[in-house]
């Protein structure tokens, strides 16, 4: 299965709710950090919520 690397570029002050809990639940704290995770239907929801805070690239696996 193919895994997705997701940065947060842009900071949470002042933005929704939900769109903080998305990124939190994507294990993204602070500006900056990035978090290599499986693509699902979960992961992509949660980057669809905040995708204007988000850099998001397909990273090929290596075992194949």
């Amino acid at each position: 299965m193919a895994k997705l690397r997701v940065k947060l570029v842009r900071g949470l002050a002042g933005k929704p709710q939900a769109q903080i809990k998305a990124v939190k639940s994507l294990g993204l704290r602070k500006t900056g950090q990035e978090v290599i995770l499986e693509d699902n239907p979960m992961v992509r929801g949660n980057i669809r919520k905040a995708v204007y805070l988000l850099q998001v690239e397909e990273v090929k696996d290596e075992a194949t």
